[in-house]
């Protein structure tokens, strides 16, 4: 039987090859309601995606339920981190472009379980609440 082939990265920005390597952290940007909306002013929220989408791979959410914590940024750990313990970590208010850089060196540098959060975004870091189970 021949042996698979590894899928090639298209090399735009976003594409991230894991062909050649183990899972990288991925990004997941709220954009629905309030999060990515006029109602949260000043900001450029496709130029905020952009930047992200540039270091890891990013999906696009619709709303994850803490409006009040509007732009809402989860960081999920790579493979390497998950297999060190790390959980995702909800990053809220981020609405300046020099928070959305903390994030994209923490990425970098490869984010939760691997690399230590900047202090800085401790600021920014919250614990969602539970969902409830639907009877």
């Amino acid at each position: 039987m021949p042996a698979r082939q590894a899928r090639k990265s298209s090399g735009t920005a976003g594409s991230h090859d894991t062909a050649t390597g183990p899972a990288p952290c991925r990004v997941v940007v709220c954009r629905d309601c309030c999060c990515g909306t006029p109602k949260v002013t000043g900001v450029d929220h496709a130029a905020q995606t952009a930047r992200l989408r540039a270091e890891a791979p990013v999906r696009v959410s619709a709303c994850l339920d803490v409006c009040d914590q509007a732009n809402v940024i989860v960081v999920q750990p790579s493979a390497e981190g998950r297999a060190a313990g790390a959980r995702p970590v909800w990053l809220g208010l981020v609405n300046d472009a020099d928070a959305t850089e903390d994030i994209v060196a923490w990425v970098r540098a490869g984010g939760p379980g691997v690399a230590p959060r900047p202090e800085i975004l401790d600021l920014y870091a919250f614990t969602p609440p539970r969902r409830r189970a639907v009877s």
